[in-house]
């Protein structure tokens, strides 16, 4: 996924990764806020654009089920890690998995009923 979404846009794969940038501005207590859609600049447009190609890259590959799975997901990361969750787990599981591979590998021998 990584190479398809750079060769489209390099910032593709930012967003999916990073989450999509807020537009932001200062107040009059000099905090930052988030802009009103009205407020947006030529620039901000373009990242939440980016941000709604990259959800549609992905949303088009997907099958039902797990286009239920991210339907209410906002944005490209959320959608991209719900399915890296879905698909391959947390940490914890995989190195559950790898753990449990290696033992198997480890303790691999031939049982006393099985021919050569």
């Amino acid at each position: 996924m990584e190479d398809f979404l750079t060769t489209e846009d390099y910032e593709l794969w930012t967003i999916m990764t990073q989450g999509p940038p807020t537009p932001t501005k200062q107040n009059a207590q000099n905090e930052t806020i988030p802009k009103d859609p009205s407020e947006f600049v030529e620039a901000d447009l373009r990242m939440m654009e980016k941000n709604a190609k990259a959800k549609k890259i992905l949303i088009y590959g997907l099958g039902l089920d797990e286009y239920n799975m991210i339907s209410a997901c906002s944005n490209a990361k959320e959608i991209w890690d719900a399915l890296q969750t879905a698909h391959e787990g947390r940490n914890q599981v995989k190195r559950s998995r790898i753990e449990l591979l290696m033992r198997n590998y480890e303790l691999f021998s031939m049982k006393e009923f099985e021919p050569i």
